[in-house]
């Protein structure tokens, strides 16, 4: 194949942070390359689609042609693209590739869990020292905004009910976005509580678990945290096989406002209201008919019925 030379890449969303990749790719670009050496760069050209991700397509390039590891600069939504790309038809394309991220965008929740930094020149010495480990990630099975079915998967938290809601929510907001992710995700979980209400869900799990729940949200956890900082799942473990599956049940806003314990120490995981199950799949399905909307690493694809399954030590990532 041509260009199948081992080399580096990075998967480049210069609209990331509000564009703040883009402006500052240039300065990026000479650091890495002075501990890296020569990279081979590739800039994503267009938004995501449900069945259409470019960082995606562009990382599957990149392998194809030898890259050895795989840079995603860029937020959480482009480290999910990325993730993406190394599986094509269902099969790893290279199992001996490595990932590493920059973050460069609005929650960065993806690195909080393995106490990496948000400065540049800390993430690039964290690439270049070669320190690896070996971690899961979800597959998920779900339906897409045109109702056809689609596969996805996620290197941090995959959730449902309200969560899918503050998506949409975040992805269309502007000025909040002044104030950092942070209070971007804030607001609009707050905004968006206001006139959401639980929805019946039934769940199941390979460990026996079937019952019908009033979700508020759920979240289907390799990783920690979500939205903003969150800690949504502060005993996940990404490279122990199993989900820490965490759902808020009849959620109201005084829950959120810390009635219901602290999203952001973690401390409503012991709170009545909140189921915590640990499995290596679930299968989740509306039981009213309503549309249940979905969140995959902070992004907005589709709905339920879903289906979620881990893949044990299934990437190599560079922290």
């Amino acid at each position: 194949m041509p260009n199948a030379a081992p080399h580096v890449a990075a998967i480049v969303n210069p609209r990331s942070g509000g564009g703040k990749t883009g402006r500052a790719w240039r300065l990026m670009a000479k650091a890495l390359e002075n501990e890296l050496g020569t990279i081979r760069v590739h800039f994503t050209g267009s938004a995501s689609t449900p069945h259409y991700l470019p960082a995606a397509e562009l990382t599957r390039k990149a392998l194809h042609e030898g890259a050895q590891l795989v840079i995603a600069v860029g937020g959480d939504g482009t480290i999910n693209e990325v993730v993406n790309g190394f599986y094509e038809n269902d099969q790893p394309i290279n199992r001996e590739a490595h990932l590493a991220l920059i973050h460069a965008g609005t929650g960065g929740d993806f690195r909080k869990t393995f106490e990496m930094g948000d400065d540049m020149d800390a993430c690039i010495k964290t690439i270049a020292s070669g320190h690896t480990r070996q971690i899961d990630i979800g597959q998920l099975s779900f339906i897409a905004e045109d109702g056809r079915e689609a596969t996805r998967y996620f290197a941090n938290i995959a959730s449902f009910g309200l969560s899918g809601a503050v998506d949409r929510a975040v992805n269309t907001m502007t000025w909040p976005k002044l104030f950092g992710g942070k209070f971007t995700f804030l607001w609009a979980t707050l905004t968006t509580a206001l006139r959401f209400k639980p929805q019946p869900v039934r769940l199941t799990t390979d460990g026996g678990y079937d019952e019908v729940v009033n979700v508020g949200t759920a979240a289907i956890a390799n990783g920690r945290y979500f939205g903003g900082g969150m800690k949504m799942a502060p005993h996940a473990e990404p490279d122990d096989g199993l989900f820490d599956i965490v759902i808020l049940r009849d959620t109201t806003l005084s829950d959120l406002m810390g009635g219901g314990g602290s999203l952001y120490e973690g401390t409503h995981i012991d709170h009545e209201k909140t189921i915590s199950l640990r499995g290596a799949t679930l299968t989740a399905t509306s039981v009213d008919g309503q549309d249940v909307l979905l969140d995959i690493d902070g992004e907005a694809p589709g709905r339920l019925p879903a289906q979620f399954r881990i893949l044990p030590g299934a990437i190599t990532l560079r922290c």
